[in-house]
């Protein structure tokens, strides 16, 4: 499968950003890049597998940074992705019918936006953290696993709102955790679209775009953003995933044209 020229020009533009907004705040960007190959390719298996790919990228990136800074803890991350990786590879494993799958894609969507809007604009305290049983990180993890392979994200923006409502950690424990855990879910999910014959990208275009990621992922975790912080970084791909995200679910899941 190809695009057009100028279409594939957007996309290489639009991963770029995406990237260096993500990774500054720890996320790989797998949400707004489903929303983005929405627009202009219409199999779900390559947008999945592209998706995947590219958070793959970008994160490897995030977690060396991490490791480097000492954040990386194996062992307080190992129950999330424990549970995390099988489901995410069995969720990744499911051959959905397609109108099926832009429903949970768009909702996954949706629901990515309305998290990233919580996360930027509740105000966090992490002063007091507070322990959790540890069967809740097992629960936590293969849920968001799961989700994560059936729609193609590495399910760390889903994650991270939570565990800093819960105030699990530090901020910078978590964003290190999300990394991690997007980068685990991806390996698994590609694991799974390739053991289901499901894996499908479009040749030579990926490298473009996995060039524009590595790129863009490189600058995010490593320069300043100036005055766009991390709550308008959020709040600015909050918005634009949410509007994607209804988009999708009009179009393409319940096939309504109302958007031309």
């Amino acid at each position: 499968m190809s695009v057009a020229s100028g279409d594939f020009i957007l996309l290489l533009i639009s991963f770029f950003v995406v990237a260096i907004l993500y990774s500054a705040v720890g996320f790989g960007g797998g949400s707004s890049y489903l929303a983005i190959l929405a627009l202009v390719i219409t199999s779900f298996l390559t947008i999945r597998s592209t998706a995947l790919l590219c958070n793959l990228v970008v994160v490897t990136g995030s977690c060396i940074l991490f490791y480097k800074s000492g954040h990386l803890n194996f062992r307080k991350f190992l129950p999330f992705v424990i549970t995390s990786i099988p489901l995410a590879f069995l969720g990744a494993s499911f051959r959905l019918e397609e109108r099926m799958f832009f429903i949970i894609l768009a909702l996954a969507l949706i629901i990515s936006a309305l998290a990233l809007i919580y996360q930027a604009t509740t105000v966090k305290s992490n002063n007091n953290l507070r322990k959790y049983p540890t069967y809740l990180s097992y629960l936590l993890g293969g849920g968001i696993g799961l989700l994560s392979g059936l729609v193609g994200i590495g399910g760390g923006i889903f994650l991270a709102p939570v565990l800093n409502h819960m105030k699990w950690d530090k901020p910078i424990a978590i964003a290190t955790l999300a990394s991690f855990f997007i980068l685990v879910n991806s390996v698994s999910g590609l694991g799974g679209l390739i053991w289901s014959n499901s894996f499908q990208v479009f040749w030579p275009e990926i490298i473009g775009l996995l060039f524009a990621v590595l790129l863009g992922g490189q600058l995010g975790v490593r320069i300043s953003l100036g005055k766009l912080s991390a709550k308008r970084i959020r709040l600015l791909t909050a918005f634009l995933v949410l509007f994607v995200g209804v988009r999708v679910l009009l179009k393409n899941g319940l096939q309504l044209n109302l958007f031309s």
